[in-house]
């Protein structure tokens, strides 16, 4: 019983914990498919074509690729990139993603479209390519919890890829485990509490007996 009761905290706590970064999931699967006309046939046919792939957690989003992840193929590559932030206070805030897209891409921000490109996308490395980079200004956030989700399309030949963002008036940084931590939700602060309790009523049971 002892176990239990301490197992329950541990397992609050650890809640707690894995809310202290930002959460960057990337997700790649095979697809020839050329460029789309929607973000929402983006984002349709990405899902699929990722569902049986490959899927990773990344501490980084700074010179990514599939074949640097997963050392998979270079070619007819379909990417799917979600990370999960969270804001303290409400504020304005700016995204930019290089990309290697040569069929396209769309980007949503908590569901909703907010980027689309069927051209030929190659970032190399530099914002100031024309076509190739995603950059979403100015969108005003509530504070709480947010997703930005990437899809795109790739023939060839697999570059290493970005995501950052920028506060108002502030500079870009790349997305990373340290940035932007999801903020709990409630049950997870009444787990925590829950657990707490347990382990106080525990203790004033043993006091009792001494």
């Amino acid at each position: 019983m002892k176990t239990i009761k301490f197992a329950v905290v541990a397992l609050a706590l650890a809640a707690i914990g894995s809310s202290n970064a930002a959460v960057i999931t990337f997700q790649t699967g095979s697809s020839g498919a050329g460029p789309l006309a929607t973000a929402l046939d983006y984002s349709t046919l990405v899902d699929a074509a990722v569902a049986g792939g490959h899927s990773t957690v990344l501490s980084s989003y700074d010179n990514v690729s599939n074949n640097s992840i997963f050392g998979a193929g270079t070619t007819n590559i379909a990417f799917k990139s979600t990370i999960d932030f969270g804001l303290s206070a409400a504020g304005t805030y700016s995204f930019r993603a290089g990309v290697d897209f040569g069929r396209g891409g769309a980007v949503f921000l908590d569901g909703q479209a907010v980027a689309l490109n069927t051209n030929d996308m190659w970032w190399n490395y530099d914002y100031n390519t024309a076509n190739g980079s995603f950059q979403i200004n100015n969108q005003a956030l509530s504070a709480g919890n947010h997703t930005l989700t990437i899809y795109g399309l790739e023939g060839c030949c697999d570059g290493g890829q970005q995501v950052q963002y920028a506060a108002a008036n502030g500079s870009f940084q790349s997305f990373s485990a340290n940035t932007l931590a999801p903020v709990p939700e409630p049950e997870t602060y009444a787990m925590l509490l829950g657990g707490l309790a347990l382990v106080g009523g525990y203790a004033r049971r043993r006091n009792n007996k001494a």
